[in-house]
């Protein structure tokens, strides 16, 4: 069975669509098409069934992937490592959401780069939930961070830690609301308060209001910025209110620089995975990182 077949195979069913998996691989669709059929002549059934959004494996196909995968992930293993100038040093191909990845994983796992003889090499990169997953699922990274479980089973999750989410504002706005009588006015008190948030649909505060008070947040956006650390740069200058994770805000309510509006008696949590693609713990050096990032969690929680 041609190996390269057997890698279009994998790819398609890791991203779930011909034409998805065309662009992963740098093929046209029309190439990938031909390749998954060439590959069902020779297997001499079905592997995907197709529908209106893309395709779903059938069972033979599910089995098939489960067999190589692992298999042609080990192969770009050693593929890779023997380009590498010390091919004792392996590279490690961590990705996650840019703030926790920075301030919580990156830290943890510099430890083990430095260690003579069984470390190594780290590249690490960013993007949302899906992105970092469907990189996962494609072969580019080895570890992915997120906070979406993966679906199916190609890609292994283990539950990392839980975020507790902090409503919080400069101590000037604060005054402003009167952040002492939230609890007895909820939110009602915040409708004409300006949010700063990551996106234009309000995802951390939209959960924070559906959580704790049970309604959707009135005041649109006032500032929209990519990253939670510019969140909290925004709120702490009086831009508005936002809701951030307690582990990159507690520095801030340390110093004063914000403050916490709201205190509920049970705080909203977002649980991050740590995920891998089915089969890549067997190299040593993922399973480390795995166990390390692990161990490092019991204290971030």
């Amino acid at each position: 069975m041609d190996l390269a077949l057997l890698r279009t195979f994998v790819t398609v069913h890791r991203a779930g669509s011909f034409t998805r998996a065309a662009a992963l691989l740098g093929l046209s669709q029309p190439a990938v098409t031909s390749q998954i059929r060439t590959l069902e002549r020779q297997v001499g059934r079905p592997l995907f069934l197709r529908q209106a959004r893309g395709v779903t494996p059938t069972t033979i196909g599910d089995e098939l992937a489960h067999k190589a995968a692992p298999h042609l992930d080990a192969l770009v293993e050693i593929a890779e490592s023997g380009l590498e100038e010390d091919s004792s040093l392996r590279t490690l191909h961590l990705a996650g959401p840019p703030e926790f990845t920075a301030e919580r994983a990156l830290p943890a796992l510099t430890e083990l780069t430095n260690e003579d003889g069984q470390g190594f090499a780290l590249r690490a990169s960013f993007g949302t939930a899906d992105e970092v997953l469907e990189g996962l699922a494609a072969g580019h990274h080895d570890l992915a961070i997120s906070t979406v479980r993966p679906r199916g089973a190609l890609l292994t999750a283990t539950a990392l830690c839980d975020e507790e989410q902090v409503l919080v504002a400069a101590p000037h706005r604060a005054e402003q609301i009167g952040a002492g009588t939230l609890r007895r006015t909820g939110p009602a008190a915040l409708e004409r308060v300006p949010i700063v948030e990551v996106h234009e649909s309000l995802p951390f505060v939209a959960r924070y209001w559906a959580s704790v008070f049970d309604s959707r947040p009135v005041c649109p956006g006032t500032v929209i910025v990519p990253d939670l650390r510019a969140v909290l740069a925004c709120a702490a200058a009086g831009a508005g209110l936002a809701v951030l994770p307690r582990y990159l805000v507690a520095g801030a309510l340390e110093r004063g620089e914000v403050v916490a509006l709201h205190e509920p008696a049970v705080p909203p949590l977002r649980t991050y995975f740590l995920a891998v693609r089915t089969g890549t713990l067997a190299m040593p050096h993922i399973a480390r990182a795995h166990e390390w990032l692990e161990r490092a969690a019991a204290d971030w929680c």
